[in-house]
């Protein structure tokens, strides 16, 4: 019987403690202690770079093996490591890259269905790949080693000059700060979506007034994990069982997950597209409101550069000014967009945002006044 995701007492004789290798023979050698770490951040960089590029080696090596899996002791001989420092790295594949394996009779592996069919990608398609994860890293608060992994295996395929985008990625990603309980948080997230299983946890909910609120539970069915330009941050979008309806719930704030063996139903393929196509950035759960605003004729030709929303209507006025409207899913996110005009914007409809808007305005003015 395999044990899997791995060998757990075998894996937790090899502690930081020279005396939980006992009973494992004594032709085990012993890595030196860590060195504390360097102040300078471009060794911290390297050394994240370094890690999953090891990482990746060993899990090559696993899955060169297939089905018979491979020893410790192999894996030592092949990559020059120190046996105990095998057994750190295959805790960490699972721990770091969510990669799940298995051991039975002192041999390792990759547990079966671990890792999609490889892709054949054209120098085209495989730039559009890099556009949109380098899109992706430069929004990144966190160092995602799965992130990572993908953009060390896509690299190898790459012409130079492509190569060196992919390595500047890295770089980029690599100087982020590591949140491994986030990490373990998204990899569960992931897969839930992935499986199609409902997940339970706690949420945060956000404070917007100052009011600390007490957390709440719910029951998802993760229908989409989505980005969001605004916030930099990831987001689950599902159905919320315990309030009948789509929610989406920022993962930071989401405490105590559990994956269920409760499965559900795809939803409808238009449902997730309806919400998205409300929502400014991530929010697609409010009412809609119509939103219209008036752009200075200073700003006009910038603003018709770009499609906001995919609702947006404009129109250019005899003074040079510009009309925008659009239907959103409620007005948090677009008030920030707004904001981020000026006094180059001024918004007409609904009365409530113009004058939450003409609020903030005042109160900001009163701060640089004092």
């Amino acid at each position: 019987m395999r044990d899997q995701p791995g060998d757990r007492d075998e894996l937790d004789a090899f502690d930081d403690d020279a005396d939980g290798l006992a009973g494992l023979g004594d032709d085990v050698e012993i890595d030196p202690e860590p060195e504390a770490e360097s102040a300078d951040p471009s060794d911290r960089v390297r050394a994240k770079r370094d890690k999953t590029a090891r990482l990746l080696r060993v899990v090559h090596i696993l899955e060169a093996y297939g089905e018979q899996g491979v020893k410790p002791e192999e894996i030592a001989r092949q990559t020059d490591m120190a046996k105990r420092t095998v057994y750190r790295d295959l805790r960490a594949i699972e721990a770091e890259l969510g990669i799940p394996v298995w051991s039975e009779d002192g041999r390792w592996g990759v547990a079966a269905g671990a890792f999609l069919p490889p892709l054949r990608l054209t120098t085209q398609e495989a730039m559009a790949v890099v556009l949109s994860a380098r899109l992706m890293t430069r929004y990144a608060d966190k160092y995602d080693p799965n992130l990572a992994s993908a953009f060390q295996k896509l690299e190898a395929g790459l012409p130079e000059a492509l190569r060196e985008h992919v390595e500047r990625a890295v770089a980029v990603l690599s100087e982020r700060g590591v949140d491994p309980a986030f990490n373990r948080r998204l990899a569960d997230l992931t897969q839930a979506w992935a499986d199609r299983r409902v997940v339970e946890f706690r949420y945060a909910p956000a404070t917007y007034d100052g009011i600390d609120r007490e957390p709440r539970h719910a029951r998802v069915r993760p229908y989409l994990l989505q980005p969001s330009l605004t916030t930099h941050a990831l987001y689950l979008m599902g159905l919320d069982e315990t309030r009948g309806a789509l929610r989406t719930f920022k993962i930071e704030r989401i405490v105590d997950l559990r994956v269920t063996n409760d499965r559900f139903a795809a939803p409808a393929s238009d449902e997730l597209e309806r919400v998205l196509r409300r929502a400014w950035d991530i929010i697609g759960d409010q009412d809609e409101v119509t939103v219209v605003l008036r752009f200075a004729p200073s700003v006009a030709a910038r603003v018709q550069e770009a499609t906001w929303h995919p609702t947006q209507e404009v129109r250019e006025e005899p003074d040079g000014s510009l009309r925008w409207t659009a239907r959103v899913a409620g007005t948090i996110e677009v008030r920030l967009w707004v904001l981020s005009w000026g006094d180059e914007v001024e918004v007409l409809e609904p009365p409530e945002l113009r004058e939450d808007v003409a609020a903030r305005l005042r109160r900001a003015l009163a701060v640089y006044d004092a």
